[in-house]
């Protein structure tokens, strides 16, 4: 049974002497003074009713650390794995065995478990806290959007179709070792759909590209029914679980091809405008959203809606569904730091795509004494606060939210999240919140 700490600290705990030695000294602090950050990851880490035997592994005291560290210095997991063996001073912050610390493997595996409601909840025991300090109290706050892409290539409709030829091939593959031998064969098309997707590349005129592209679409049709086929045969009794789990990946990525081939359809053979709501723009990361910022900015992700505060920490972000309009998230992003506080902020700052007078009306009816927008459109001054001073001093303000979101991109990789999934996708970016959230917690307390 997974345990919440090392039942007895170790004797050889070091940090360096660095900047960054220091600021691990106090976020260990910081996490030792909130005990219930550990009671929070330990209800998705700790599963209920199981046996006291075999071996404890990773504490949730050092999981929580080691996925902190991860998204705070920006490491993959196999780097994560060096250093805790490397360095005295990441292997004390995590409290792992200096002399066998876990592998890559054991790293993911538990860090991965911590899912994003965890992940917020540990923010807003750290709010909570620092509100108590008096460091953030959540009475400024500003308001901004940004994008996070998913980790795929650019989308076309000839790189899907290839895509989706060489998965069921290779599940193709995995099927036949489990079907009962001499009842099941299949024609390997890959090579001739990636030969295919090179030429429509690199092909100029649209009908020639036409043609090329009728050719790979009878290619996926084809693999389409291989796999089909294979799935209505019988396994072997040895291999009967192997053949479910390939079974249902394969069903998954049936209805993914499906859905491939009849937006290619239409758009290149039909001339049809596909809208973007009936658009698959990745077989491994369906739930990308392509999000469009300005005429020629396009990204392919999920786009985020950050509230920071005076302190510059992440008070909230929300993973928004599609790509709603920035004005139509203000209202809601208030509504939630009610929720997280209890009370609106008393003063509001946001980007011009955020005005409007409704908007200015709800806040106001909110609580929000002043509500200050980048851009003016139209809306007079002294109706969105009680002075031109006070204006200006929110408009500066606003803008120190750029900086935040450049920093959580550049520093905690919020530019890209590398984990699969949609779950993983949130908590990736709570996770990399919550890391931010303490490293500026402990520049604050270092100033001090």
């Amino acid at each position: 049974m997974r345990e919440t700490h090392n039942p007895q600290a170790s004797i050889f705990e070091f940090y360096g002497e660095h900047e960054t030695g220091q600021q691990l000294k106090i976020i260990s602090s910081i996490l030792d003074a909130n005990p219930t950050i550990i009671d929070a990851a330990s209800t998705v880490l700790i599963k209920p009713n199981t046996n006291e035997t075999g071996r404890n592994g990773l504490t949730v005291d050092s999981i929580v650390r080691a996925g902190l560290l991860k998204q705070m210095m920006g490491l993959t997991y196999d780097e994560l794995s060096f250093y805790l063996e490397d360095s005295l001073s990441y292997c004390t912050f995590a409290r792992v065995d200096y002399l066998n610390g876990p592998s890559k493997t054991c790293l993911q595996s538990c860090i991965s478990k911590i899912d994003a409601p965890t992940w917020e909840s540990i923010n807003r025991i750290l709010l909570a806290d620092s509100a108590a300090k008096g460091i953030e109290k959540g009475r400024m706050v500003r308001i901004d959007s940004t994008v996070t892409e998913s980790n795929i290539h650019e989308p076309t409709d000839s790189s899907l179709l290839w895509d989706c030829v060489r998965v069921m091939v290779r599940l193709l593959h995995g099927l036949k070792n489990a079907i009962v031998p001499g009842e099941f064969y299949f024609c390997d098309r890959s090579r001739a759909a990636k030969k295919r997707m090179n030429n429509i590349a690199y092909m100029r005129g649209t009908k020639k590209k036409v043609k090329l592209y009728k050719s790979l679409l009878q290619h996926t049709k084809e693999t389409k029914e291989y796999l089909q086929e294979a799935l209505t045969k019988q396994s072997h009794i040895l291999k009967l679980l192997e053949f479910r789990v390939l079974e249902q990946e394969a069903l998954s990525l049936i209805a993914l091809t499906e859905m491939v081939i009849s937006q290619t359809e239409r758009r290149v053979l039909n001339g049809e405008k596909v809208p973007h709501q009936e658009k698959v723009f990745s077989i491994f990361e369906p739930h990308t959203d392509i999000i469009i910022k300005g005429a020629r900015d396009i990204k392919y992700g999920h786009k985020l809606n950050i509230t920071t505060g005076k302190s510059g920490m992440v008070l909230d972000v929300y993973i928004e569904e599609g790509n709603p309009a920035d004005a139509a998230r203000l209202c809601p992003m208030i509504q939630r730091q009610q929720d997280i506080y209890g009370r609106a902020p008393r003063q509001a700052a946001a980007d011009g795509g955020y005005a409007s007078r409704d908007n200015l009306r709800e806040a106001k009816e909110m609580g929000v004494k002043d509500v200050a927008f980048h851009k003016r459109r139209g809306i007079k001054v002294e109706d969105m606060v009680k002075s031109n001073w006070v204006y200006k001093k929110l408009y500066k303000f606003r803008a120190g939210v750029e900086g935040n979101i450049s920093c959580l991109k550049r520093r905690f990789g919020l530019s890209r999240c590398t984990w699969q999934g949609l779950d993983k996708f949130k908590a990736y970016v709570w996770a990399s919140s919550v890391a931010y959230n303490l490293l500026q917690l402990a520049r604050i307390q270092t100033d001090i």
